[in-house]
């Protein structure tokens, strides 16, 4: 029922801290503008959800350069939710290594470094 909370057992979340350290990993931050002001995952690529469709999309003109990668992605939010979505809306663009990591809160309690 909320299995948009889990992380991948592939990739539980003391690995993908350790990847995103090596750049091994690209994550992002879906979270609202107003909510990364107050601070994001250290190394987190800010995606606003809304966003998500446009900037995922290799066709699109806004898409974000983190997706001509072919690194694996890790999304964030507050709580899982979004990051959820996110991963939804990558999976059918075609991303096959996606992960959700929950909220941001999960990141830090894991020992993910912060930034302002």
């Amino acid at each position: 029922m909320f299995g948009f909370l889990k992380t991948s057992p592939a990739a539980p979340l003391a690995d993908v801290i350790t990847r995103v350290s090596q750049g091994d990993i690209t994550l992002i931050d879906v979270r609202d503008h107003s909510e990364v002001a107050g601070g994001k995952a250290a190394g987190a690529v800010h995606i606003p959800l809304m966003r998500m469709q446009d900037m995922a999309d290799p066709r699109h003109p806004d898409c974000h350069p983190v997706f001509k990668s072919g690194k694996p992605i890790a999304l964030y939010c507050a709580s899982g939710a979004r990051s959820g979505m996110a991963a939804r809306i990558l999976g059918q663009l075609g991303y096959d290594d996606v992960t959700n990591i929950g909220g941001l809160a999960h990141w830090a309690k894991a020992g993910g470094a912060l930034e302002r």
